[in-house]
């Protein structure tokens, strides 16, 4: 199992990076026009709650469906997806800026606007359960992290020069592959995996 996850980030890391690339430089075109950088931050508060809300699906339709228990699943996958928002859109850019000395300021969704985040993982945990979908385009949440993490730096940061751009490519790259792929890839490689002992064991 050990090496199938690993494989399985290998072959994501370049494609990410990649997407990272390109997003940084659309972003950078687009914002050389002043009238576009005010929308910033209104662009950041849609897409990480639809960050959120289909990471909730993917996670609650997982676990509902290794686990068949309907509280649990509702519950730990509203916890996920909100965990992984965070880290993925808010938390890994605040730190990764820090460490790049960009001038950031912290702004955590879940915990300004705890009802709206929650209600939006709650709403994504039973359209997950009602829906089983479990195969979320792993493009399409790359994509949309993606776009969060980058709107989160540039929404809050002060400083945008050349060699905040490159640090930008780096802080998201990572942002992204981390907890996105944990949440694509490791959970339901892990509870698959139990899946299929707990069946050879009943045998």
């Amino acid at each position: 199992m050990r090496s199938k996850i690993f494989h399985e980030l290998k072959e994501h890391i370049p494609f990410t990076a990649l997407a990272s690339l390109i997003a940084v430089i659309i972003m950078a075109f687009l914002l050389m026009k002043t009238n576009l950088i005010s929308y910033v931050t209104s662009a950041f508060w849609v897409f990480h709650p639809a960050h959120v809300f289909f990471s909730a699906i993917v996670s609650a339709a997982i676990f509902y469906k290794y686990r068949s228990k309907f509280w649990l699943a509702l519950i730990s996958s509203m916890l996920i997806a909100v965990i992984i928002g965070s880290l993925s859109d808010v938390i890994f850019p605040y730190i990764g800026s820090l460490l790049f000395k960009i001038p950031i300021s912290f702004e955590l969704p879940a915990l300004e606007f705890p009802i709206i985040i929650f209600g939006v993982a709650f709403l994504g945990s039973l359209l997950g359960i009602a829906s089983k979908f479990t195969k979320f385009p792993h493009f399409l949440h790359v994509l949309i992290s993606l776009l969060a993490s980058l709107l989160y730096i540039f929404a809050y940061s002060t400083s945008l020069g050349l060699a905040t751009y490159i640090a930008i490519f780096i802080i998201t790259t990572i942002s992204v592959v981390i907890p996105c792929c944990l949440s694509d890839i490791v959970f339901p490689i892990i509870f698959s995996g139990k899946n299929k002992k707990e069946e050879v064991s009943r045998r």
